[in-house]
């Protein structure tokens, strides 16, 4: 768009942008306020409010040539699709000045005598000014890509299914643009995430190795996509030449079949090349051509330095001594292990299609690169080892280290201990053994469960009236430790990781809880939509914006709408449950009465409820307390400032 509704200085008009993007003009609607016209080469910046603000507006910064100080020019949206029409109109002026800076920008000029050093250093400064800096990842960016985002949410039914939800029990007071930033700005990452997913294709390959002729009922099919038909003419040009001069008057499918039974497919696969093989004629006079002519491209290097050049040590080596290099390392003709010489080939032309890593930069020119590459590609272990610069530690007297008085005053038991001599703790060792061995039964040897009044076979703790201290190892202590540490495992499975993960059907999880599968989904939608909503609480509450208090109430009733329907889902699963007693019930009654005998039944036994789901539920039932009581509280301070005002 190139124009919208807009106020300036309170009054209603119409912003517009020229149709050559050198201009921006303002028109009051009554014409009582002057137009406004802003020359787009000299505004300095451009920015916005945030979405989460009331308002949408845009501040443009302009410095004319000449003034001494910048003019601020902000406008406000005022129609119904303000947001919108905020994001086009950035959008658009912020593309035309780019525009505009990249026309301005004046172009290095060489000095009169130039060394071949600063002429590449200026070549590749106006290289690198050519060329934006853009990050394909940024955060601003990846909010603005709503295709991006669609894409992420068709590809995650899931997260659709959250989005969706969310939408539906979102205030009215919140836009929809307001939900979608908010939704998206905790979900960054996953943008970030699917937009390299998106990006990525599948790299090239060895199409002759895959593509093979397959007899199926006794006759010989070849299922090849035009894909791979373009691959191999791609990486075997001598394939295209055979095939444009021969086809026609072969047909298609025969120059295929006869193709992959030739020769010279064998030779281009890099197999050995044997009498048995059929000959044909029209194939076969092309196993003379050489494949590499082609390849000239990948082979100019405009300087290769000497300690890459492999070529250059048949030149520099002025003696042939030594043992004679094995026989893959010796010149021969393509006849021997060929195989060899087509995958170094094909491995050439593979990574040949392979952006480089850093840039525009040609892959093959060690001239021109900076010093840390440099340095990389040295042959580190020819250099001079450094010369050693630690300090070295020198101590004349180790024994003032070890002396008895050292390490006394470290703790009030460490001094205490030290001043007691061994035979003084040996008697009081064995004082302390004398009364174990007196105080219990004449059996063999020391019982020390009995010492320490662990007795498995008693259950005195238990019917005691008297509440006597715990004493650590007695039953009651190893009982209550045990049903502590169950309890806290319990716990931790409950609301671990694994447990939500969508590796795990939700059935699985239901029947882990007791729940149905309806319930357990309506109860984990209802949780991820009152998330939600508390992100967005909080983001709102936190904002110290006083034009948002409505807005921040309005949310308090959407958090107070999730509680009830949290309360509605925990009534269905004890309705289940309720159900599932009573069939038990009807089941044990109908037992009796066919056999005569009852069987025991225990209500608590059976999983699931209104427990259950309270239990799932209990940290986000506090975060809405919590979220409500920090309200109440705000709401609390401003009525009383505002009593005490008045």
């Amino acid at each position: 768009m190139s124009d919208a509704a807009a106020q300036y200085k309170k009054q209603d008009g119409t912003l517009s942008v020229s149709s050559d993007g050198r201009f921006v003009s303002w028109k009051s609607a009554s014409g009582a306020s002057p137009a406004v016209t802003i020359v787009i080469a000299d505004t300095t910046n451009l920015q916005q409010t945030p979405a989460t603000a009331a308002k949408a507006s845009i501040k443009v910064v302009v410095q004319k040539p000449g003034a001494a100080q910048p003019e601020n020019h902000t406008f406000t949206f005022t129609s119904a699709s303000a947001r919108d029409d905020q994001q086009s109109m950035t959008s658009l002026l912020r593309k035309w000045i780019e525009a505009s800076k990249s026309r301005n920008s004046p172009t290095p000029a060489p000095a009169a005598e130039t060394t071949p050093a600063a002429a590449i250093a200026v070549a590749q400064a106006v290289s690198g000014g050519a060329k934006p800096q853009e990050d394909t990842y940024d955060d601003a960016k990846l909010m603005r890509d709503i295709e991006l985002q669609k894409s992420l949410l068709n590809s995650s039914p899931a997260l659709r299914q959250r989005f969706d939800q969310a939408l539906r029990d979102k205030p009215e007071s919140i836009t929809i643009i307001q939900f979608s930033n908010q939704f998206w700005a905790t979900r960054v990452h996953l943008l970030r995430s699917h937009a390299a997913e998106r990006s990525q294709g599948a790299g090239t390959y060895n199409v002759l190795s895959v593509v093979r002729p397959k007899h199926e009922n006794g006759e010989l099919k070849l299922n090849m996509s035009k894909e791979q038909i373009q691959l191999i003419f791609t990486q075997h040009p001598l394939v295209k030449r055979v095939y444009n001069e021969n086809v026609p008057p072969l047909s298609e499918g025969d120059f295929w079949s006869r193709f992959f039974h030739s020769r010279l497919v064998k030779k281009l696969r890099g197999e050995k090349i044997i009498d048995a093989d059929a000959l044909d004629p029209k194939l076969d006079k092309y196993l003379t051509l050489d494949e590499d002519a082609d390849s000239t491209r990948l082979l100019t290097m405009s300087n290769i330095p000497h300690f890459i050049d492999v070529e250059g040590n048949e030149q520099n080596h002025s003696q042939r001594l030594g043992n004679r290099p094995d026989w893959t390392m010796r010149p021969n003709t393509n006849d021997k292990v060929p195989i060899l010489r087509v995958l170094n080939r094909m491995s050439e032309k593979m990574m040949a299609d392979v952006p480089s890593s850093d840039g525009d930069t040609d892959r093959h020119a060690p001239v021109g690169v900076d010093e840390e590459t440099y340095k990389q590609l040295q042959l580190q272990d020819l250099q001079r080892a450094a010369d050693d610069n630690r300090v070295v530690l020198r101590v004349h007297d180790q024994g003032q280290f070890f002396s008895a008085g050292q390490g006394l005053h470290t703790s009030s038991s460490a001094s205490t201990y030290a001043k007691r001599t061994p035979a003084q703790v040996l008697s009081t060792v064995q004082h302390e053994f004398k009364n174990l061995l007196t105080s219990k039964s004449n059996t063999v040897g020391l019982n020390l469960q009995s010492a320490i009044g662990v007795e498995d076979d008693s259950s005195s703790d238990e019917e005691s009236t008297t509440k006597k201290k715990a004493r650590v190892g007695s039953k009651s202590t190893r009982t209550a430790a045990t049903s502590q540490i169950m309890k806290a495992i319990k716990k931790r499975h409950l609301h671990n990781d694994d447990l939500s993960s969508l590796t795990i059907a939700s059935s699985e999880q239901a029947a882990a809880l007791g729940l149905s599968e309806s319930v357990f989904d309506d109860l984990a939608m209802t949780h991820n939509t009152t998330v939600e909503f508390l992100h967005y609480f909080w983001a709102v509450f936190l904002s110290g914006d006083a034009d948002r208090a409505n807005e921040v109430a309005k949310l308090i009733e959407t958090l107070d709408k999730s509680l009830d329907r949290i309360q509605a889902v925990t009534h269905m699963a004890e309705s289940e449950r309720v159900a599932k007693v009573d069939k038990h019930k009807r089941e044990n009654e109908i037992y009796a009465q066919r056999t005569g005998k009852k069987r025991r039944f225990d209500p608590n036994s059976v999983k699931g409820g209104a427990k259950a789901a309270n239990e799932i539920v209990k940290p986000l039932v506090r975060a809405i307390g919590a979220a409500r009581e920090q309200y109440n509280t705000a709401l609390q301070e401003q009525l009383s400032q505002v009593r005490n005002s008045v």
